[in-house]
């Protein structure tokens, strides 16, 4: 099968396609038969330079998530009727594309947990843009901020898959929703996504609106949540989810005097996945007749052009990659 194989950080430019060994099913994971994969800032931070840390197990195929069929399965796996051959499905997280080979291939073979079913008319490059974006919003706003229809939701670097996708479920909610950018040229995305309000973010939002959220998703990340955690009202609650702004990690961070009296803090990890989680998502979608946003997909020999997008930021929405 072609496959991406990294062996250490490299520039888009360099990215190719390999022939490597299909896989087998064995006792606790699933071969799929990969149709179409979404791309991720995670996968950028990691073709960049995490692949050099030692827990990243190398060589590896990158690819948090992806879309695709059932192509073999142990025979307990498939005798609790969950998966069976053909079935279609999603994959994602749980290590795939760092621990162990991902989705930047035709074939993957994944932990059986972390492989959902799914029954949706989506096409596959439309369903490709579902699984990490759609639930990362989904846990940041439902389980995280607790989300409710009379909240005001700030959504912090939302012009990127995950905003534009959190945008878009809040509003079908019955949110009202800001929005931020720091690019001025892009408020007028904000605003055609559906955004009540469209913010250009100097760094410095409380200067105007201290106290004035009841809700903050925070995608920017470590580099604006303080400021962020002075924009929600008493009783809000920030969840931080992204780290758009390249800051991994808050030094000299003081939780007495950094987040205000009666504000909550909490953020949201993608790892671990359910089936409930799943049907949750796509009962929601149907419900509200939502469509996935994609911004552009590229068909897999193509891969480093789509790698290059990816790290320019020039995407409007999720960009996806047709196997």
């Amino acid at each position: 099968m072609k496959a991406v194989v990294l062996t250490k950080a490299c520039e888009a430019k360099d990215i190719v396609l390999s022939e490597v060994p299909i896989p087998h099913a064995t006792s606790g994971w699933v071969l799929v038969k990969i149709h179409a994969f979404g791309m991720n800032h995670s996968e950028q931070i990691l073709r960049q330079f995490e692949i050099e840390n030692d827990y990243i197990a190398k060589p590896i195929i990158p690819g948090i998530e992806c879309v695709g069929e059932i192509a073999d399965i142990a025979s307990e796996d498939a005798a609790d009727g969950r998966l069976s051959l053909g079935q279609k499905v999603i994959a994602l997280m749980g290590g795939m594309g760092r621990s162990f080979n991902g989705s930047y291939a035709e074939y993957a073979l994944l932990p059986v947990h972390h492989v959902f079913a799914v029954q949706s008319g989506l096409l596959w490059t439309e369903l490709a843009a579902v699984p990490e974006t759609y639930f990362t919003a989904w846990g940041s706003l439902f389980d995280c901020l607790q989300l409710q229809p009379s909240d005001t939701l700030l959504i912090r670097g939302a012009t990127c898959a995950l905003g534009y996708a959190a945008m878009q479920l809040a509003r079908a909610l019955g949110c009202n929703v800001a929005a931020t950018t720091h690019r001025e040229s892009k408020l007028r995305l904000l605003e055609g996504a559906g955004a009540d309000e469209c913010i250009l973010d100097n760094g410095m939002l409380s200067e105007n609106y201290a106290a004035h959220f009841n809700k903050v998703l925070e995608l920017v990340g470590c580099k604006s949540v303080c400021d962020s955690l002075l924009c929600a009202k008493k009783g809000g609650i920030v969840c931080n989810t992204g780290v758009l702004g390249g800051v991994f990690a808050l030094n000299g961070f003081d939780p007495i005097k950094d987040i205000p009296n009666g504000v909550f803090l909490t953020g949201f990890f993608s790892n671990s996945p359910t089936q409930k989680d799943v049907d949750a998502i796509f009962a929601f979608l149907n419900e509200h007749r939502l469509q996935p946003l994609v911004g552009k997909v590229f068909p897999f020999r193509d891969i480093a052009l789509a790698c290059a997008e990816c790290d320019s930021g020039r995407v409007n929405g999720k960009i996806v990659v047709e196997v």
